[in-house]
């Protein structure tokens, strides 16, 4: 694909498609994840959620068992200093040229004005550009927004408005993504 000529006929196809607005916020945009009380900064690693993963750790907003058993490919953000602590998960469609983001959270300890970790959604957004690419995609990702926060995702993740609520991450601010947190592009 070269550039959005083909994902935006796609698009005009999807309309009909009723896929859940996103409501996460980028806090911060971090080599990692960082500690929000001393600045360190913490090694990451993006893993398949497996059925066996324990979540009732941690309190979550949406069903993410739930999301395994529609088929969509779901990942965990982990430290590689305590893999066992899932700071935040991610699903997404692989569709025709783009991966469609259908959820994203942050563990309850990375949400609000007391959160432990910055930079968690977008990590696990630039996990998903990194996905793209390596499935032939160029990088593109889509998603649908919250009305309330489509200039921010245009300002923190470069992110662009397709039409309505439906936003994608081209090739450029894909590759700015990847290189911020996975230094390979």
């Amino acid at each position: 694909m070269s550039d959005h000529a083909g994902i935006q006929s796609y698009f005009c196809m999807m309309k009909k498609a009723k896929d859940t607005p996103l409501d996460f916020e980028v806090d911060k945009l971090t080599n990692s994840i960082e500690n929000t009380l001393t600045g360190e900064s913490f090694e990451t690693d993006i893993l398949p959620l497996e059925k066996n993963d324990v979540l009732s750790k941690i309190e979550w907003v949406f069903d993410w068992e739930q999301e395994l058993k529609e088929g969509r490919e779901v990942y965990k953000l982990l430290t590689r200093q305590n893999p066992s602590l899932i700071h935040g998960l991610l699903s997404f469609e692989q569709r025709e040229d783009h991966l469609f983001i259908t959820l994203i959270e942050s563990a309850s300890f990375n949400k609000g004005r007391a959160k432990l970790f910055n930079g968690v959604p977008a990590n696990l957004v630039a996990y998903a550009c990194k996905t793209s690419f390596e499935r032939g995609f160029e990088g593109f990702v889509v998603f649908e927004a919250k009305t309330r926060l489509i200039e921010h995702y245009e300002k923190s993740l470069g992110a662009k408005r397709m039409y309505g609520h439906r936003m994608f991450i081209d090739k450029d601010a894909a590759q700015k993504l990847i290189q911020t947190y996975f230094k390979v592009f």
